[in-house]
């Protein structure tokens, strides 16, 4: 049997997507599986023992329309016997309609159902810790006569050589692995996905307050540098003599390496969340406002994965409304209403076992 499974977007969806694999191919073990995915998320599935090929979606794809169609001729040209489409947008939706496979699976969008033979619904609500990411998309996997309700985790795979690497690189750096060290997700995916910066500059004095043995890296790309040291400079003296500012990974592949080294990392949801809780790093995550918590608090367990969202504390905000993204155009009053105290006692007791 051979599969294709297209899952364009972020990283914290191809990582999410990526357990498919590992089920298929515990379930069909000379299955033939490939992935289809946006390029530059390619780091956090690379040596993925349950995929064997990539196709890179680009954004040459994106933009011209010939480019896309020869993509998909090119994919037409395999013979997939299944293709899974996780997202099921325009280009995925040619994709699939141009490969040769009879059985075509994908969420239901209404519109849909003249290229794909089996269409499920987004559950709203989630049977277990693992959130709706994941239980939405094990259920794509039932036309395969796989049992959807057995959870797979998603999973990153480092080298030994990538882990020394990182290892060797913070203790050049000054760091000392034996006392608590945390990676801080300072900025989100955007402004409309970030906790303010004064207010994210007083979780991190809480915590080198709380643990005063604490280690603080900043988990930030060079563009984004002056916002994160927006948000060092809003920090308390005493709490800026333990960041250390100018140690984070130069890729992506470093920043995985390097996080798989910390006890735990705290901050904005997205993408470094997902990507440490698929390493098996303890996440503190704050949701932004407008998103919807129970989507992506993939694997919450009140200790070793706690995540917070307005809606905890102040359920007024969404009185009469059916999911918080209608809220959107209001992000900026939210965030501020969202602050810190409201999860300061949670933060601590996550803090304690440091």
């Amino acid at each position: 049997m051979k599969v294709l499974i297209i899952q364009q977007k972020m990283i914290g969806d191809v990582l999410a997507t990526s357990i498919m694999f590992e089920a298929i191919k515990k379930r069909y073990p000379e299955a033939e599986l490939h992935y289809v995915l946006n390029s530059h998320t390619y780091p956090v599935v690379e040596q993925n023992p349950y995929i064997d090929h990539f196709h890179f979606f680009t954004p040459e794809h994106e933009k011209s329309k010939r480019k896309l169609w020869q993509f998909a001729t090119q994919l037409r040209h395999e013979n997939f016997d299944v293709v899974i489409d996780a997202y099921s947008k325009l280009s995925s939706n040619i994709i699939t309609f141009r490969s040769k496979a009879k059985t075509k699976i994908s969420i239901d969008k209404g519109h849909n159902s003249l290229i794909y033979n089996h269409r499920f619904k987004n559950k709203s609500t989630a049977s277990t810790n693992a959130g709706l990411a994941i239980e939405n998309r094990l259920q794509l996997l039932t036309p395969l006569d796989i049992d959807s309700e057995k959870i797979i985790k998603p999973k990153i795979f480092l080298s030994k050589e990538e882990k020394n690497k990182a290892e060797a690189f913070l203790k050049s750096n000054g760091l000392d692995l034996d006392r608590p060290l945390f990676m801080i997700g300072v900025l989100g995916s955007g402004p409309e996905k970030t906790y303010p910066f004064e207010y994210m500059a007083k979780v991190i004095d809480t915590i080198v307050k709380h643990q005063s043995e604490s280690q603080i890296l900043f988990n930030y790309i060079p563009k984004q540098e002056a916002d994160a040291r927006a948000i060092f400079d809003l920090c308390q003296p005493e709490t800026q003599s333990h960041i250390f500012f100018d140690v984070f990974g130069k890729s992506l592949r470093d920043f995985l390496a390097i996080t798989a080294h910390c006890d735990a990392l705290i901050g904005n949801e997205g993408g470094a969340i997902n990507m440490a809780k698929a390493l098996d790093i303890p996440t503190f995550t704050f949701f932004s406002p407008w998103i919807k918590k129970e989507a992506w608090n993939m694997f919450d367990d009140g200790e070793n994965h706690v995540s917070v969202h307005l809606r905890d504390y102040e359920t007024s905000f969404y009185e009469n409304t059916k999911h918080p993204k209608e809220l959107k155009s209001k992000t900026n009053e939210l965030y501020q209403a969202f602050k810190p105290e409201l999860f300061e006692a949670e933060l601590k007791r996550f803090l304690s076992k440091f």
